[in-house]
């Protein structure tokens, strides 16, 4: 599903309220079915009072349900236009044909980078390129699956001339962190955005002063409240896939987007850059 409300209950769920949250977990269930709820059914169903869907719905800033629910119907019906049946589909079933599962998958992960661009601040991004291409030093963090991510915006910043290390285990991040200045940047990738080795990276680095930039999909998180700069991505992760792979694929389509912001920004010396690192790398080939 493409829609922005849906996105925007993802990223926020974590960051409920217990009442709240169980409203969302009934919306994000079945899009479609609670579009057509009435706010008692809504409550009956989330096992809440009607005043809590109404707090619900000004949570992601509608005036009240009437207005959260209209908005709600119309994303769902352009979302099933758009996308035929692969817009809300189903989790992993390791019971269902080899065939079935790839599909969703190949639809998870193309709906992860659609969603992530359609999400994307383009003045945050030109921000966020602007604090990295004037850093000395940067460092990047993340923990796991965002891990991989950071070393992967690591390797095309470093093809870029820039100095970036990324620190995928608290005891190698912290320590790092430390020696961070006003000149230096942090980039801070949890998809959860409360992961707590990112987070101890990232007060580590505001105390010292340095620049910080948040990748997460949790727009209301810690990491991204205090970060001076956050680049959001959007991604439903089925609950059979291990690795958060969507997640992932999402923060993967971020560091592409940060590299041609760049690129953009300083396109002569982001150019020779790349032709010193290309012509190092092929006179390694046989």
């Amino acid at each position: 599903m493409t829609s922005a409300i849906l996105q925007g209950i993802r990223g926020r769920r974590d960051d409920l309220q217990p009442v709240l949250r169980r409203i969302a977990d009934v919306i994000l269930a079945d899009p479609v079915a609670a579009g057509r709820l009435t706010i008692d059914q809504l409550a009956d169903a989330a096992d809440c009072a009607q005043s809590s869907v109404v707090n619900f719905s000004r949570e992601l800033d509608f005036s009240g349900y009437r207005d959260f629910r209209s908005a709600l119907v119309e994303e769902t019906v352009r979302a099933a236009a758009h996308e035929g049946e692969q817009a809300i589909p189903g989790d992993i079933d390791p019971t269902d044909p080899l065939e079935t599962n790839v599909a969703r998958i190949a639809a998870a992960d193309a709906r992860a980078v659609r969603d992530t661009v359609r999400l994307l601040d383009l003045e945050g991004l030109e921000a966020a390129a602007a604090a990295l291409s004037s850093s000395r030093r940067i460092i990047l963090t993340g923990m796991g699956a965002s891990g991989l991510a950071a070393t992967d915006l690591q390797y095309k910043l470093t093809r870029l001339g820039f100095s970036a290390q990324a620190l995928t285990s608290a005891h190698d991040a912290l320590p790092a962190v430390t020696a961070l200045g006003e000149q230096d940047c942090l980039v801070a990738i949890s998809d959860s955005g409360r992961t707590t080795d990112v987070l101890d990276a990232l007060e580590i680095a505001v105390r010292s002063g340095a620049r910080t930039l948040a990748i997460t999909g949790a727009p209301a998180s810690p990491l991204a409240r205090r970060s001076h700069h956050v680049l959001l991505t959007a991604s439903r992760e089925p609950s059979f896939r291990a690795g958060a792979t969507s997640s992932r694929i999402a923060q993967l389509t971020i560091a592409d987007c940060l590299l041609i912001a760049i690129s953009t920004a300083m396109p002569d010396a982001g150019s020779e850059a790349l032709q010193r690192t290309r012509a190092v790398m092929e006179s390694r080939r046989p």
